[in-house]
């Protein structure tokens, strides 16, 4: 099967999900407007000082967390914070600009302002050729790890920017646990949602030996097109500062409801 072939097999795996994930928004917000979300039983996730938690999304069709096959969570040294080397006997390092993604998760119902600490984030995506390791890659399981918060709520991974493959934004999936016990099975995951990048920093790295057909891809497309983003990036979408040659590193609060 070519690897052209299974990007869009995946990406109708993503559409499929979306469209139940926005019928469940949908829901939200009419039942926020007609004022019976108590009787539903939830709430919108908003709170004062414009706190929201962030918005659930497809995990897409290459997870590894053995939802569909194969299972990273459950290698050796797969609690991580540099993920840009495969592990558990295989080799391989994915080549790429440098780049750091901290995540600092917080409490919604403390108004963000509590952080939570002893939760697990798995983080995976794309190389810098915009394929997965573990499914378009077979022999590589890099660009995959877990790291538990701290007691200020904050993790962090070190790793490459990713491609741009056709069909999507430029991005990285990530999936909270409630302790980084917890995260070796997809069945204890709390949270599913999806990071991006300013669009700027993604032309600056395009620009770079190595992401030549990353080129093409981001140009024929944008947020307001990306089936995963096109209902609004505030709560996803990273503050990023450094270089190319210096490396990125990319920031983002993430707001749980716990």
């Amino acid at each position: 099967m070519s690897d052209d072939h299974r990007h869009d097999a995946g990406l109708q795996a993503d559409l499929r999900q979306l469209v139940r994930l926005a019928s469940r928004r949908e829901l939200l917000r009419y039942a926020a407007g007609a004022g019976v979300l108590s009787l539903l039983g939830c709430g919108t996730g908003t709170q004062s000082g414009g706190c929201q938690v962030v918005p659930e999304e497809t995990q897409g069709p290459y997870p590894g967390d053995g939802s569909n096959g194969p299972n990273a969570l459950g290698l050796s040294g797969i609690v991580r914070s540099d993920i840009r080397s495969s592990l558990g006997g295989l080799s391989g390092t994915a080549a790429g600009v440098p780049l750091t993604i901290t995540l600092d998760l917080v409490n919604v119902n403390a108004s963000c302002g509590s952080p939570l600490a002893g939760y697990a984030v798995y983080l995976w995506h794309c190389d810098r050729d915009g394929k997965y390791s573990m499914y378009d890659l077979t022999s590589q399981n890099y660009l995959r790890g877990v790291q538990e918060s701290d007691a200020n709520g904050r993790l962090s991974f070190t790793t490459i920017f990713p491609g741009c493959y056709s069909g999507r934004m430029p991005h990285a999936h990530f999936e909270v646990y409630p302790s980084a016990a917890k995260a070796t099975s997809s069945a204890n995951k709390v949270k599913t949602s999806q990071l991006a990048f300013p669009t700027d920093v993604c032309d600056a790295v395009y620009a770079t030996a190595g992401y030549e057909q990353s080129v093409s891809n981001f140009k024929k497309t944008s947020f307001s097109q990306d089936m995963v983003f096109s209902d609004g990036t505030a709560l996803q979408l990273t503050s990023v500062s450094g270089s190319v040659a210096d490396g990125y590193t990319a920031t983002l609060q993430v707001a749980l409801s716990a």
